[in-house]
Order: structure tokens, then C-alpha cells, then sequence
């Protein structure tokens, strides 16, 4: 990552120290700065700044906006713990953990008054930016809701799939950029052809997570390789193994999910090896990449110098080039 990125992201982490989200009681805001303060890549409100420079070029007075984005997505991280009952986040313990689930829920949902408070500002077409951001919040609920509901099905086709990671997690970076082109002023086909970026590079960036998830250098990645495999997680690389396989295969397949003692290590070899009869390494590189390029297909449409394109470009291929 170049220093300019990086001074950008220093500037959304001094804003960040700056946020106060409330003071009494204790139990309910001090959660609220725990989970802010675990860190994290910030790359949302890093879109917002990106996609606003384009256009302009004082980001420093859209920082409230673009951190507002960052604060709904840890809210539904906490929410979403609380569904997965999951013990740890970024290396540290949840925060229905470290405090209860009745107190995480609650906290969760200051933070979503918060991201609105922290949304508001004097542009002259907030009530659209306030409506464009509804949708995204509920369609990354949506997601979440078909994530769940996927769970108790044999299996999920791919147009299925690729709609609930559309949803849950490609539509937060769709509109990431699009509010950055709205704070600006931008043209309204520009901020949508943002959008259109946004979304595709979302799922692209969602597919390279369930590829590094099996075939990523463990040293590197900072989490088990395999985890996926393990949990028998319906990733883009299972449901393709499990349509594009012959009976053998099959069978091979649903032995080991439906195995429910077994050793860790031998049961990923056992299915990267049907993966690997079946090609689904390839074939997910193939559909990520699509999405990759339709993304950049969109950006094209931007009517800005290409110098001014460069770091948003610059930060894509990092997203894209990533191995952990």
C-alpha cells in the first residue's frame, strides 16, 4: 500500500479516536468503543474517501460520513456474532463475550442510530443519501437472513449464492462508493456506475475470501486454512464441487460432510483432492475474475482525468492481490 493510502487511513483512524458514541450508562457504550478499537482493515470508509476524491478534493470534511459507514459494519459484526455464537473477533473476544448477548444487542443498536447521526450533514440531497442507505442496510439483513436460511438446505445454486454475498456484502462497498460521488456532488450516473463498481468488486472480494479459506499459505493468512471445509460452510467452492460432480465424487463429498468425528487435516485433504478432480480452483478464479473485470468495466464510465482514478485503483488491486 503506497503512503498516500496509507495517510488516508491514518486520517480515518484519527477521526475514529475522536467519535464519542455516548457516555452513561458505562455497560452500554463501552462495548461500543471495544469493538471500534479491535482494528480492522477499514477499507469502507476508505472507499467513501476514495470514490469522493474523484471529485473533490477536501476529504477531510466527509470523515463523520465515510465513518458512519464503518460504524453500521461493526454493528452488524456484532449482531452477527451474537447469530453465530462465535467466541472470538479479530483476535479478541466478542463482545457478548467480554460482556452478555442482551448488552451486545443493545449496543448494536445504538451503533445504528449512531451511523445515522454521524450520516447527517448539510448536503442538499441527504434525504437520498438517507434512502440509499436504508436499502443497503436491509439488504445486508437480507443477506444475512438467506446466509441463515441456506444453512438448513442440502445445497444452493450458484445464482443464489452470489445473490446473498451480493447482499450481505458486496452492496455495503456498492454504496461505500456511491455515497463518496453523493458527498462530492457527482452526477447521479456517475455515483451509480460507482455503485456498479462497488457491487462487483464486492463479490469478486467475497469469492477470493472463500478461495483463500481452502487455498491460502497458512503462514500468511492468520486463521486455519480449511475452516470452511471444516464447517462444512456453503462456499461458492462447495456448491460448485457438489453440482459439477460425478457419482464418485459425490459420494465423496457427502461422506465427509455428513462424517461427524473425524481428523481435521485429513478431512481438507480429502476434499481438496475431489476439488482438485473437479477444478474448482479454476473455475472459482474464472468467476471471481469476471467479476473483477465487469467492475472495472464500470469505472470506465467515470468522466475524471485517469490520474484521479489511480488510487482507487491502486487500493482495488491491493483488495484483489491480497493472499490473506
Amino acid at each position: 500500500m503506497t503512503s498516500k493510502l496509507q495517510e488516508l487511513l491514518d486520517d480515518i483512524n484519527e477521526k475514529l479516536k475522536t467519535v464519542e458514541y455516548g457516555a452513561k450508562p458505562n455497560e452500554l457504550y463501552d462495548p461500543i468503543t471495544y469493538i471500534m478499537s479491535l482494528g480492522g482493515k477499514r477499507l469502507r470508509p476508505l472507499l467513501v474517501i476514495l470514490a469522493y476524491r474523484l471529485f473533490k478534493e477536501d476529504h477531510e470534511t466527509i470523515l463523520n460520513q465515510a465513518l458512519a459507514v464503518e460504524v453500521f459494519h461493526n454493528f452488524t459484526l456484532v449482531h452477527d456474532d451474537i447469530m453465530d455464537n462465535a467466541p472470538i473477533r479479530r483476535g479478541k473476544p466478542t463482545v457478548h463475550e467480554k460482556w452478555n448477548q442482551s448488552t451486545a444487542i443493545l449496543s448494536g443498536d445504538v451503533m445504528m442510530v449512531r451511523a445515522y447521526d454521524m450520516l447527517l450533514g448539510k448536503q442538499e440531497n441527504l434525504s437520498q443519501i438517507i434512502r440509499d442507505f436504508n436499502e443497503c442496510a436491509a439488504g445486508v439483513c437480507e443477506g444475512q437472513q438467506l446466509d441463515m436460511n441456506f444453512e438448513a438446505l442440502p445445497t444452493v445454486d450458484e445464482a443464489e449464492y452470489i445473490n446473498m454475498i451480493r447482499l450481505k456484502t458486496a452492496v455495503l462497498l456498492g454504496f461505500s462508493l456511491k455515497l463518496g460521488a453523493m458527498l462530492a456532488g457527482a452526477p447521479d450516473q456517475e455515483a451509480q456506475a460507482l455503485y456498479d463498481f462497488g457491487v462487483d468488486i464486492g463479490i469478486g472480494f467475497q469469492l477470493k475470501d472463500d478461495l483463500l479459506d481452502v487455498y491460502a499459505d497458512q503462514e500468511k493468512f492468520g486463521k486455519q486454512v480449511g475452516g470452511d471445509i471444516l464447517s462444512n460452510k456453503k462456499t461458492f467452492l462447495l456448491l460448485k464441487a457438489l453440482e459439477l460432480s460425478n457419482e464418485k465424487q459425490s459420494q465423496q463429498l457427502q461422506h465427509w460432510i455428513n462424517l461427524t468425528e473425524f481428523e481435521p487435516a485429513e478431512k481438507v485433504a480429502a476434499v481438496k483432492s475431489v476439488y482438485a478432480e473437479i477444478g474448482i480452483k479454476e473455475l472459482t478464479l474464472d468467476k471471481m475474475n469476471e467479476y473483477f473485470q465487469s467492475g472495472f468495466k464500470a469505472l470506465e464510465k467515470i468522466e475524471v482525468a485517469e490520474e484521479r482514478k489511480e488510487l482507487l485503483i491502486e487500493f482495488t488491486n491491493y483488495l484483489i492481490n491480497r493472499d490473506k
